[in-house]
């Protein structure tokens, strides 16, 4: 399936940022660059890394607010299947953590998809 340079964006600002919350690990690192190469997305992931580099501290919530904008329009499965992305990645490593829970939550109920995304945890 073929995304858009915006859709990968997206993407990769969102698991970057989310990854970047509790400080980024070996694992998801290399978890960040195999998403870039499978979506074709180099210069995407380098913009996301260069977004959150700008400043560690406020890049949550200035990411947040890119995507709110960005990301307003979609239609719902578009954003459950966003927040899932998010939600499966940070599994890989056998754990979320309370902040990367949190950040998602906050992310999801400015989607309007907290509902799902509990839905997502509970199996």
């Amino acid at each position: 399936m073929s995304k858009t340079s915006e859709e990968k964006r997206v993407y990769m600002l969102l698991k970057s940022v989310i990854f970047h919350y509790h400080g980024l690990d070996e694992e998801e690192r290399k978890d960040l660059e195999k998403t870039a190469a499978d979506l074709d997305a180099q210069e995407e992931y380098k913009w996301a890394t260069e977004f959150v580099a700008q400043d560690y501290l406020t890049a949550f919530e200035r990411a947040r607010d890119f995507l709110n904008d960005t990301i307003a329009d979609y239609p719902k499965e578009k954003r459950v299947e966003l927040i899932n992305m998010v939600w499966q990645a940070n599994n890989l490593k056998g754990y979320v953590t309370e902040m990367e829970a949190t950040a998602m939550l906050k992310l999801a109920k400015d989607w309007n998809v907290q509902k799902e995304l509990i839905e997502l945890v509970l199996k």
